[in-house]
């Protein structure tokens, strides 16, 4: 076989690989969850679900190792979809590592150079053989820029992450044979009804091929740091554009301390609980203030740096990034005051106004799950939760999996990152904190969204209570014509005791008005205290005079 035949061969041989693995297990899938449940063996395949679900990803764990390239990521792609897999699936692929055999070092030179247009010595004073960093799709070496480059820049230490070789026609194969896998999928009903897979690949397809465009991470980096421009709590590398292709980028070298080296910020005279309390403020400012953030903040990708006046964060790979659409802005805000309140059912409706539920679904038992949750787990810190019962984590995680994956659940692309970024956020800072509570991080948020909000909290309710008042205000009205018609004889009834009722009603109406307008002022002013406490404590002590009427009222009426 002639060279130039080789790859066109293995990469043949790898699609192959991917299609026979996909048709062995979805062949499977249709024997155990389709035929065998029509002829009444319904309880035998729910038997051995959970195990043949492990089975499933556990060999894809091992194929993705093999494979390396884009199934690695296909494989933590997966791990973060908690609405369409069940658990066995999601939990086996989450300790999926981006870790794979470095490429030799000559192979990764002949790339560099074909790229920057001359030799890495002419490019770099030097540069260290050895990769700090081997992932499925680039590597990473130290390097020093030369004088000429080191004078302009005023920087000497740089990172330089170079492509695997062959791995844009490595995506392109994978690509082509996820896309295949996914119109077999889509021909299935059960599985059509419940998720949409030849857009859910789309998506992936869409981050996938973002991420092996250098150019494309450059620009997200110097993003990122026009957001924390005035911020010294972040620092984030600087680009050096002449040293940079879609397939080279070469940054300023930021590495430090890990953030989860906790024996080193001691070391350093960091205390790694203040660590967890600044990061986590740090990702929430990227979600809810600037909308745009790192969307893999695991412990290699953040470095705590010791400097004379305290410390500050260092972010470096920026090729997995999220932003959160004007659109979703709304219901994530009104999202995080849910999830601060303990309230099911606002959260549920946040749900449904994010995208996550389809307006047909039914959401009452979600509702109840929901509070049930927050009545139960709102407001515990992860130390807290270590001396839970695992049989009670195990009969709500049992509980809530199954309600999910009834509902016609599917989550944008978008919220899944910011999912992804809340959950690792978690997690580290659990890490270096075990007292760490996420609700504290989140509650000073909410708290500043309701003050910033509440003038439009205040005329959402303003606007939901006049409507009341405005029916209400035209029930004595309505009344009084009915009584007109009655007397003009339009109306034929038996009631001899209809004029004192409708008396009644009438008073009964101008008290429920008072009622309505009561709540309306009081709740304006206990709203808008925080931000105007004069003001405010003027409308919350006027809201006395509807209540006197609506309780006097009833009583004079009376006599």
């Amino acid at each position: 076989m002639p060279p130039a035949a080789r790859p066109s061969g293995r990469l043949r041989s790898r699609s192959r690989r991917i299609l026979r693995f996909a048709a062995r297990y979805l062949v499977e899938a249709l024997w155990y969850e389709m035929f065998l449940p029509r002829i009444g063996l319904a309880r035998l395949t729910a038997r051995g679900r959970a195990a043949r679900f492990t089975r499933l990803a556990r060999n894809f764990h091992l194929l993705a190792l093999d494979l390396g390239g884009l199934m690695i990521k296909v494989g933590q792609f997966m791990s973060s979809r908690l609405d369409v897999l069940p658990p066995e699936i999601t939990s086996e692929l989450a300790g999926l590592q981006d870790e794979v055999p470095a490429v030799p070092f000559e192979a990764i030179r002949a790339l560099a150079e074909a790229e920057l247009g001359l030799p890495l010595e002419r490019a770099y004073a030097s540069v260290d053989p050895e990769p700090i960093a081997s992932a499925s799709l680039g590597q990473a070496y130290r390097a020093r820029l030369s004088e000429m480059d080191a004078a302009e820049t005023g920087l000497a230490d740089v990172v330089i992450k170079i492509q695997r070789p062959g791995i844009h026609e490595v995506v392109d194969v994978d690509l082509r044979s996820l896309r295949r896998i996914a119109g077999w999928v889509s021909r299935i009903r059960l599985v059509r009804d419940r998720v949409d897979a030849p857009a859910l690949l789309e998506e992936f397809a869409t981050t996938s091929l973002e991420e092996i465009d250098y150019l494309h991470e450059a620009a997200n980096a110097e993003r990122f740091a026009e957001s924390f421009a005035n911020d010294r709590r972040v620092t984030v590398p600087e680009i050096i554009w002449e040293r940079t292709t879609r397939r080279v980028l070469t940054l300023e070298d930021v590495t430090a301390i890990k953030i989860n080296d906790v024996e080193a910020l001691r070391a350093a005279g960091i205390d790694p609980a203040k660590v967890a309390v600044e990061f986590a403020a740090v990702m929430f400012d990227q979600l809810f203030v600037h909308g745009f953030f790192h969307a893999d903040p695991h412990p290699g990708n953040i470095f705590v740096t010791p400097r004379a006046d305290g410390w500050h964060f260092a972010f470096v790979d920026f090729g997995m990034m999220g932003e959160v659409p004007q659109s979703l802005r709304p219901g994530m805000r009104k999202l995080l005051v849910a999830a601060a309140a303990r309230d099911g059912k606002r959260m549920v409706d946040s749900f449904r106004e994010v995208g996550v539920l389809l307006p047909s679904a039914d959401t009452a038992e979600l509702e109840r799950a929901m509070t049930k949750v927050f009545a139960r787990f709102g407001g515990v810190s992860f130390t807290e939760l270590r001396n839970v019962d695992p049989r009670e984590f195990r009969e709500f995680a049992n509980e809530f999996s199954d309600l999910v994956r009834s509902l016609p659940f599917q989550f944008p692309e978008q919220f899944l990152l910011i999912i992804r970024a809340m959950a690792l956020t978690s997690g580290m800072c659990s890490g270096l904190d075990h007292d760490f509570n996420i609700w504290d991080a989140v509650e000073p948020y909410s708290a500043q969204l309701i003050r910033a909000e509440g003038g439009n909290l205040v005329m959402d309710f303003a606007k939901q209570a006049l409507e009341v008042v405005r029916v209400l205000a035209s029930l004595p009205k309505r009344l009084d014509d009915l009584a007109v018609r009655l007397e003009e004889g339009k109306v034929s009834v038996q009631a001899p005791q209809l004029e004192r009722r409708i008396g009644q009603l009438e008073r009964t109406g101008g008290r429920l008005v008072s009622a309505a307008l009561f709540g309306v002022v009081l709740i304006g002013g206990i709203l808008l205290r925080p931000t105007d406490e004069v003001f405010g404590t003027w409308l919350m002590i006027g809201s006395g005079l509807p209540l006197l009427h609506a309780v006097f009222a009833g009583v004079l009426g009376r006599r």
